[in-house]
């Protein structure tokens, strides 16, 4: 079987668990006939799916002309496509092992004592008296963007960004983004890449999104975050280099943990660790203060508690908890609010983003530690240009 036919299999194979489940297919951008074929065929039996993705798997490696590191991203993505088939036929799989098959890392629940270590810190850079989680409350509070100007500080931070990134990693004239605000979504933002250069960003209001946080959410959703890693391999990948199986984007697999990974250290690697004082200005030009020090120190203290989600969800699926016992849980170490935590209840509950959270915990760290561990005469732009422009995959880290 040669390339062509193989690739082609998987992006059949990619757009019928769409059938399964609506979103599982994030972006599409392939050739429009494919799609409207595997949307007129019957529904897919997920029994079968997973035998077509176990017939795929054991070809990938036997493709002449294929080379090695396509095959091996065809393969772990292959590999995630016939777990999640087989959970959709029924089959109990354990959480761990599922993570796993998804995105090629496997998890651990993270250190308590850890995370009490980043509550002193915490302590230290909130400054003032009373229960912790009060005063995290009350700065959190006091940093919510008013409503009427979240729009307009949106787009505030996505042009100074989108200025800094075309000028480290070039983007097609064309490429554009729309933002909408949006409700009733169980995620802070996200990004619908529509092809030709093109995205859509939502950003939920229902979050009360904080001044500290937009930068990071803008620069991870937009720039140099996914709509610019979307740009850089359509125009790199798909259409210099001919890599097919690059138009489609399915939630669940490994390139997930990449992106995410990617995204969420999209501000370190557009504007580095000043970032405060380059937030405070934006927001001083819309007549809004905002402490860049402060928040920088908050940020850094709470980087420890990135895996508390993490463990909420291995608690939820692997030790099957009550969800009021892993309430809490999140309620005590990110000394947050009940609402804002049974909100996180409504990411880790659902079938299709329930494994999703380790995306962000373990692809931050697969990715920062590679960042870091770069040669003295790489610089972290050219290191982070890899991620936007080669099809990389966990284990391609892990190599080295």
């Amino acid at each position: 079987m040669d390339a062509t036919t193989v690739i082609r299999d998987y992006l059949t194979l990619g757009l019928r668990f769409d059938r399964i489940e609506e979103g599982y297919v994030d972006s599409f951008t392939g050739d429009p006939a494919l799609r409207a074929a595997v949307a007129d065929e019957p529904a897919p039996e997920p029994a079968a799916l997973a035998r077509d993705a176990r017939r795929l798997l054991a070809e990938v490696p036997t493709v002449e002309g294929l080379e090695p590191a396509r095959a091996d991203y065809l393969s772990a993505h292959v590999k995630a496509l016939e777990c999640a088939a087989r959970k959709f036929a029924g089959e109990d799989v354990g959480f761990v092992d599922e993570v796993r098959a998804y995105f090629d890392v496997d998890i651990a629940k993270g250190d308590t004592d850890r995370y009490r270590e980043a509550h002193r810190a915490l302590d230290e850079a909130l400054g003032g008296t009373g229960p912790l989680a009060d005063r995290m409350q009350a700065h959190r509070t006091s940093e919510e963007i008013p409503p009427a100007r979240l729009e307009e500080a949106i787009h505030a931070f996505s042009s100074a960004l989108r200025d800094r990134v075309r000028a480290e990693f070039p983007l097609p004239d064309a490429e554009t983004i729309t933002y909408e605000v949006v409700t009733d979504k169980p995620w802070s933002g996200f990004n619908y890449y529509e092809g030709d250069y093109r995205s859509t960003v939502a950003v939920n209001a229902d979050l009360k999104q904080q001044m500290s946080n937009l930068p990071r959410l803008v620069a991870h959703e937009s720039y140099p975050g996914h709509h610019t890693e979307h740009c850089r391999k359509e125009a790199g990948l798909v259409e210099r280099g001919g890599q097919a199986e690059q138009t489609i984007f399915l939630v669940n697999t490994p390139q997930c943990l990449m992106a995410e990974g990617l995204a969420d250290l999209a501000l370190h690697a557009a504007i580095g660790p000043d970032w405060g004082a380059w937030a405070a200005e934006i927001y001083a030009d819309l007549g809004l203060r905002f402490d860049g020090e402060r928040a920088e120190a908050i940020s850094a203290a709470s980087a420890a508690l990135a895996d508390v989600r993490q463990d909420a969800a291995l608690m939820l699926h692997d030790e099957h908890r009550d969800v009021d016992e892993v309430v809490a849980f999140l309620q005590r170490w990110l000394l947050t609010s009940e609402q804002r935590a049974r909100q996180s209840m409504r990411f880790l509950s659902s079938p299709l983003w329930r494994a999703y959270t380790s995306t962000y915990v373990e692809g931050y760290r697969l990715l920062k530690g590679w960042l870091d561990a770069r040669p003295d005469d790489v610089t972290l732009t050219q290191r982070f240009g890899r991620l936007l422009d080669e099809p990389l995959i966990p284990s391609s880290l892990r190599a080295g």
